[in-house]
Order: structure tokens, then sequence, then C-alpha cells
């Protein structure tokens, strides 16, 4: 694409606009600029909200792929690539799941994380090698992250999702983009003009982070990771995720520390096993059976304890 039709492509995005709030933001004290700032931030939330309807589209969809042994896998260059690769390594901690479950990519590769290479999202063909080299199948569920929806990278990675037959999914700050035209499911929360003309990593970037944090927490529940509002299924790796351990197993059972400490130590800090065995009185074995036979929804197994004990 020759400079001039990019510059008119770029012409027609919403992301790209000036903003006709922030036209005196350079004249205005600290207070200020930070004040308009935040004005702009206000109406993200409001965006996202008018297409949840898409984002949980998006979510039945990975429940169905995790369940059925896919992954998620997000793909996107700078900083929707970073936002990307940073949902997906704290699903590990916060959700027990195994780091292949949840994936991100980013163009460039991961020292794209710390050092800009804006120029390796030029390539379509990169984007469909990078699923590729993952041996991306039916089964997984591609969302394109692009705040313009135009960026080759996405567009050449959706592209090989839908020969594949993954579910390919747009996340994009743009309404009727070039990889919402491509996905299956296009999220698009409209943010309008950003602060900084062009300066994506603001509004959209906040946009983008708000969708990514809706689709991993909500696929996470809807396959039994939490109890109640709890998350029963963290992986207690460091002294603040033991404590934070205990602290969940106190909070569902209205046990003491001691209590939980040894429901923890009989389990090896596995959560939700220590709080089936806080509530149910269970041995160890029988509790792993039971969750077992609820396909691992606590709530479920602890319904079933109390139903067989009555």
């Amino acid at each position: 694409m020759s400079e001039q039709a990019l510059i008119s492509e770029l012409g027609r995005l919403v992301s790209e606009e000036r903003n006709p709030r922030t036209m005196d933001i350079d004249l205005l004290s600290t207070v200020d600029v930070l004040r308009k700032i935040n004005e702009e931030d206000k109406s993200v939330a409001f965006a996202v909200e008018k297409v949840i309807s898409e984002i949980a589209a998006c979510v039945d969809r990975i429940t169905i792929a995790f369940r059925q042994g896919g992954r998620l896998i997000y793909m996107g260059a700078g900083t929707s690539g970073r936002i990307g690769v940073l949902d997906a390594s704290e699903c590990p901690p916060t959700f027990r799941v195994p780091p292949t479950m949840v994936v991100g990519l980013i163009a460039g590769g991961y020292s794209a994380l710390l050092k800009a290479t804006e120029g390796a999202e030029d390539s379509q063909a990169k984007g469909a090698e990078a699923l590729a080299e993952i041996g991306l199948s039916a089964k997984d569920v591609v969302v394109g992250i692009a705040a313009s929806g135009r960026t080759p990278y996405v567009i050449g990675g959706l592209n090989y999702a839908k020969e594949i037959g993954a579910t390919a999914v747009a996340l994009s700050c743009n309404p009727q983009s070039a990889i919402a035209a491509i996905a299956d499911i296009a999220i698009s929360p409209v943010v309008g003009p950003e602060a900084l003309t062009g300066s994506t990593r603001m509004k959209s970037g906040t946009a983008e982070k708000l969708v990514l944090n809706m689709l991993t927490t909500a696929s996470m529940i809807r396959i039994g990771k939490t109890y109640e509002n709890l998350m029963v299924d963290l992986k207690a790796s460091n002294k603040k995720l033991v404590a934070r351990a205990a602290r969940i197993v106190m909070q569902a059972t209205d046990c003491t520390l001691e209590e939980a400490q040894l429901a923890l130590a009989q389990t090896e800090n596995d959560v939700k096993l220590a709080i089936l065995i806080v509530m149910t009185g269970m041995n160890l074995a029988d509790a792993r059976s039971a969750l077992k036979g609820s396909n691992g929804f606590l709530r479920q197994a602890i319904q079933d304890a109390r139903q067989a004990s009555e």
C-alpha cells in the first residue's frame, strides 16, 4: 500500500480523528491535562457496555473450546499484542491452568514486549505463520486485536484461522473494520478519538484490556474455576498467594486460619479441595472423587455431598 493510500485509510478511522475536546491540551496545567485525560477515559466502560452481546457470544465459544481441549489465542501488534500477552500470562496463576490454554502472540515475537518493533505488523504472512507454528486447530478460538482494525499481521492470522476452521474473533475500536469483516464474531467498542490523536495505547488500549479481562474471567467462571466470587483455582506459587489461598478458604467456609492451613496442607494448597473438605468433612480421596464427579464445579460438589448426607 502506498503512503498516500495509507494516509487516506487512516483518515477514515474513528481512532485516528482529532479530538475537539483536547485541542488545547498543550496549554493546560498538569492537573488540567490529567483531568482532560480522565474525562476521556470515563467513556471507555460505556463503549464496552454497548458490545456486551458480542463479548458474550465470544465467551460462549471460548467455553466450548476449553471443554473440548481447545485454546484461546490472542494475537496483535504493538500495544494490542502486549495487552493480549499480558492477559494470557495472568491466567495460569489466577486460574491454575496450563500456559498453553491461553496463548498470547505478538508481532515481532516476545522481544517486542520490551522494545517497539511495530514494523513487524506489516506482514499478513507472519500472522498466519505464527498460528501455524503453534499448531492451530479447529478447536481453537483466535482473537485478533487491533485498535485500527486494519493491522496486516492480524488480518493474516484471522484469515488463516478461518481456513483451519477455528473460531475467528475481531477486537477493534473502529466499526466496520477490515478484521471485523473477516471474523465470525466482531467486538467493536467505539471509544472515539484519543486525547492525543492516534495514541491508541490510551482509550483504545483500555477498552481492549477491559474486553480481554471479560473474555478470560467469564470463560473461567463458566468452566468452574470459581466458587461464588472467589478464585478457588488459583496457583499458590508465592507467599502472597499462599496467604490469599488461606484467606479464600476462610472466606468460603468461615473457618479459622488454623483450620484453613490444615486443609491446605492436606491438599498441597489446592483451594477447591480444601474448601470441600472443610465444608463437608470428606477425606481427601472422597473430596477428589466428588470434584471429579462435578466436573470441577465446587458449588455442585458441595451440593451433592450435602444431599448425599441427608
